[in-house]
């Protein structure tokens, strides 16, 4: 790739990162902080120092990350990079930068905050007056925030650097290792806010935020993997690839009964294509034996593929 293409590139993911960073901030300051909900990591510990400190959210995120980066590069190296740095700070700032409180002093949603928090503390102050939908608001704007800074190729730090450090020196599972991590941060809300309901708002926060977060910064699966199994496999093939576009390739195996060589087909095509991929088989032999699979990802003409590697 040209240095002109790399640059380009890396513009891209800064304007992306900056946009993610700003839901991030509204996720945070207009739904969860003044509800205290927290799907665990830093901004949960954050809202700690905020409630019972009067310290603003975002700059406590950066005052809490500082450290864990600084132990990331000194045990794991480089693994975060700039991108994930510059992802922490500006959707740290957001936080402060979009709270309610300075909102309404800017006069902007003025008649909706006074309408809804009438006799509230202003750091209490949500932009709406009932916990579930600030939840599941909250949630989604979280976790869309988040996918587009990871499918940016950047991170908020937080958790992912204690999660590394798990796995590399304790041998901890990813998924195990967050969920140790992201347990005892909710509880923790809980206990220090003396509210068992935090817990639960905590863990559906983040059961919603994860499905979000995943969703937009992959995408939906929408490939499919077929596996054919027929003795007339020859007019399958050449449909497949005159009629469908889609490469075929032809596996060689035997028969479990018969013990007899057979050629298999293997095929990957798009959702929208299984009906037309059904109509052939069954066309061509309505006695074949199709096995059909979701495929995570596809790297290859005509797909698009939604790993990210951050």
């Amino acid at each position: 790739m040209s240095s002109r293409h790399k640059y380009a590139r890396h513009i891209k993911n800064v304007i992306g990162i900056t946009f993610g960073a700003a839901i991030y901030g509204i996720a945070y300051s207009w739904f969860l902080i003044p509800y205290k909900i927290a799907p665990g990591g830093v901004g949960g510990l954050s809202q700690i120092f905020f409630h019972l400190f009067g310290f603003p959210a975002g700059a406590t995120m950066i005052v809490l990350n500082i450290p864990l980066f600084v132990i990331a590069f000194a045990l794991i190296g480089r693994k975060f990079g700039l991108n994930s740095l510059y992802g922490m700070l500006v959707g740290s700032l957001f936080v402060d930068l979009v709270s309610v409180e300075r909102i309404y002093r800017y006069g902007f949603f003025t008649d909706i905050l006074n309408r809804y928090n009438a006799g509230k503390a202003p750091a209490d102050w949500a932009m709406t007056d009932n916990i579930l939908l600030a939840s599941i608001a909250g949630s989604i704007l979280l976790g869309a925030g988040l996918g587009i800074i990871f499918r940016c190729r950047g991170s908020t730090g937080g958790t992912d650097i204690p999660v590394m450090l798990l796995k590399k020196y304790l041998g901890k599972p990813i998924t195990a290792a967050y969920l140790m991590i992201e347990t005892a941060i909710i509880v923790t809300i809980g206990a220090v806010f003396k509210d068992p309901n935090l817990i639960i708002w905590g863990f559906f926060n983040l059961l919603i935020a994860s499905l979000v977060c995943d969703i937009t910064a992959e995408g939906l699966p929408d490939t499919k993997a077929a596996f054919i199994i027929s003795e007339n496999h020859e007019p399958i093939r050449q449909r497949i690839v005159e009629d469908m576009g889609r490469g075929v390739t032809i596996l060689h195996g035997e028969g479990g009964f018969d013990l007899k060589p057979r050629k298999f087909l293997y095929v990957a095509v798009s959702r929208q294509q299984i009906s037309e991929l059904r109509d052939i088989v069954r066309d061509c032999d309505p006695k074949a034996f199709v096995i059909l699979n979701d495929v995570h990802d596809v790297m290859g003409s005509g797909f698009r593929t939604r790993t990210l590697h951050i």
